[in-house]
């Protein structure tokens, strides 16, 4: 049951799956289907700057997955909070 006042916010990732024009397509389709919902997608590292900048202008909200929780070291594969920021 929705609190009233507050919208309820759906997030999605998609973990190591699917490719970059999988990602446009996904947002595309996103942005045309907003409702009473905020929505947060989280894709991969890699595909995180060409989603924003497919963002733009939209209500849709840019996240990140699989945050490391040191600033920085041998963490190989992961990324660190500041390198996402």
């Amino acid at each position: 049951m929705a609190t009233p006042g507050i919208r309820p916010l759906v997030a999605g990732n998609w973990k190591m799956n699917g490719s970059l024009a999988m990602a446009g397509t996904l947002v595309d389709a996103l942005k045309a289907r907003q409702g009473n919902v905020d929505l947060l997608v989280c894709p991969p590292f890699p595909y995180l700057a060409a989603v924003g900048a497919a963002l733009k202008g939209s209500k849709l909200a840019l996240g990140a997955q699989d945050c490391h929780a040191n600033a920085s070291g041998a963490h190989t594969g992961d990324v660190a909070a500041p390198m996402l920021a």
